[in-house]
């Protein structure tokens, strides 16, 4: 905003210092990094708690995706297997933002069938996690990421 247009507001003018003063101190990269690192997190642990030891799916994991989810097209245990790894190979991906815009957007595939097939009445969480994980298939993983350093991004 000019200063022109503050003058005629003075009222705001707090405000748009404010707002001048925020923008400053979020610049892109740090946006991109806290939402990697905190999608990262949501879906790591998501992982974490299908399998123990390194990767062994539990029982508990192929009763769940027998018994509650109720995916179509795909066999339980096919999709106990794939849940479980790629939301830890993705999350690992979204961390070191290495194929950034990929992981991103298998995240929000598995959020939209996480959101129709499973937990419908979880939109408000879902929505949240598409607008992070939209930020990072539209802007990448920013300045801190391998995409840009190995000018993938």
């Amino acid at each position: 905003m000019t200063d022109l247009a503050a003058e005629r507001r003075p009222a705001l003018a707090p405000f748009d210092a404010f707002a001048r003063l925020a923008a400053r101190l979020t610049p892109d990269w740090l946006l991109a990094l806290t939402i990697r690192l905190g999608v990262a997190g949501v879906f790591f642990m998501s992982g974490r708690s299908k399998v123990d030891g390194f990767l062994h799916v539990t029982d508990g994991t192929y009763a769940l995706f027998a018994d509650e989810y109720h995916l179509p097209l795909i066999p339980p245990m096919i999709a106990a297997h794939l849940a479980a790894y790629a939301e830890h190979l993705f999350s690992i991906l979204l961390v070191l933002g290495l194929f950034t815009r990929l992981s991103a957007l298998a995240f929000l595939g598995m959020t939209a069938v996480i959101e129709i097939f499973v937990y419908p009445d979880a939109w408000p969480t879902h929505l949240s996690w598409a607008g992070l994980l939209l930020y990072l298939i539209g802007r990448g993983g920013g300045a801190f990421s391998l995409d840009r350093r190995l000018g993938l991004a």
